[in-house]
């Protein structure tokens, strides 16, 4: 008996989980352009309802938002525990697949218990399973099984963060659950990138990309640290710490003295802000700004390079051609959030394309970094019979 090296319902599926991530991350970063981050106070529960019995009548202003995203956030949660039991069960046998899939159910069941000390040690057991799931899926390469279970304690994390952001009312939590909702969305497209034949067969031609490998590491790392700084302003209510573009109080660099922010504060226009900026906010801002041209220069000396070394209609150099224009529109949308106020549609748009900016880098690492000799031995484990030692790491 051969085990099939591809399932093209795989693919489809884990493509779905990826595009409902994205989809999450863009009504997150409507949830905080709207302000409505706080519009249900309490957690996990909805005004005291279980979150899914809240009562439809109840879904208005802010609350309309908000509620959306935590069904939104149980949704994906699910998904995301079918395709790492999915992936469990497809690549081990016997006891070990039983004893991973008992493991999953636990946590589920321990979920369902919706109580707030479980759901903290959950949190705090889930970076160990993250950092573990990583070594070995890199240990056991190709297999895919440890990326499900590290996207399974990903998406708990991020679930219990996004709850302790409201329930602890604590800004700097909200940081980090939006920087690891952007790191999860790579994750489910690099999952699902790795179930695909194209990757299977594409290995061969990928041998000339790996001289962009450490152009797309580094291009992506500040993609991270920008998204990062975005985050961050956006949690600190700073998106219009400085009203202009493409100046900064009619200056190169704003003043940042006393008076020059006690004269911001009074002629501020950012009608959501939850007290004064400083002039920390206004130095965020600015980094921010300083960032995204860092960030459009990179990916543009990127996009040179692959014209440079890889042929006409090379996928990589066509990828390189999407993420130059994705910058574009995303460097656009930042100066439309600034004329218009911050004004919470093109706002979010900015969000979401800053999101598939960084994605769209982290399969061009994901690519470029890959090993041709990694071929003969996932061709071997592929075609392993079933109950061979080799096909618990099989199937790509």
């Amino acid at each position: 008996m051969q085990r099939n090296d591809c399932s093209p319902w795989l693919t489809r599926y884990a493509w779905s989980v990826a595009a409902a991530t994205g989809v999450l991350i863009w009504i997150g970063g409507l949830v905080t352009s709207k302000g409505a981050g706080m519009a249900v106070p309490d957690w996990p529960n909805t005004y005291g309802y279980n979150l899914f019995l809240f009562p439809v009548s109840k879904w208005v202003g802010g609350i309309l938002y908000e509620h959306t995203h935590r069904l939104v956030a149980a949704g994906v949660g699910l998904l995301t525990l079918i395709l790492a039991a999915w992936l469990w069960a497809r690549e081990t046998v016997g006891a070990k697949r039983w004893a991973g899939l008992g493991a999953m159910v636990l946590a589920l069941g321990l979920l369902g218990a919706r109580q707030m000390p479980v759901y903290i040690t959950l949190a705090a057991l889930a970076p160990a399973v993250m950092a573990c799931g990583v070594y070995r899926a890199i240990k056991d390469r190709p297999a895919l099984r440890w990326l499900g279970v590290t996207a399974l304690a990903a998406v708990i994390l991020q679930g219990v963060l996004g709850g302790l952001r409201v329930a602890w009312l604590e800004d700097q939590i909200g940081i980090f659950h939006g920087m690891l909702a952007q790191s999860f969305f790579v994750l489910m497209t690099t999952i699902a990138l790795f179930t695909t034949r194209w990757w299977r067969d594409a290995a061969t031609r990928l041998a000339e990309v790996r001289s962009l490998r450490g152009t797309f590491l580094v291009v992506t790392a500040l993609i991270f640290v920008q998204l990062a700084l975005g985050a961050t302003m956006r949690h600190r209510h700073a998106g219009l710490a400085v009203p202009d573009f493409p100046l900064a109080y009619g200056r190169l660099w704003p003043r940042l003295d006393a008076n020059a922010i006690a004269r911001y504060n009074q002629q501020r226009i950012e009608t959501v802000a939850a007290k004064p900026i400083t002039a920390t906010d206004v130095v965020l801002h600015m980094a921010h700004r300083l960032g995204a041209y860092a960030v459009l220069g990179a990916i543009v000396l990127a996009f040179t390079r692959a014209r440079r070394r890889l042929p006409s209609g090379h996928p990589v150099r066509r990828a390189t051609a999407f993420w130059l224009g994705l910058v574009l529109t995303q460097f656009a949308l930042g100066a439309v959030t600034v004329w218009t106020n911050k004004a919470a549609d093109i706002a979010t748009a900015h969000v979401a394309v800053g999101s598939l900016v960084l994605v769209t880098g982290g399969l061009l690492c994901v690519v470029a970094c890959r090993r041709s000799n990694v071929v003969a031995r996932e061709a071997a484990k592929i075609t392993a019979p079933l109950g061979a030692p080799a096909t618990a790491t099989a199937t790509i």
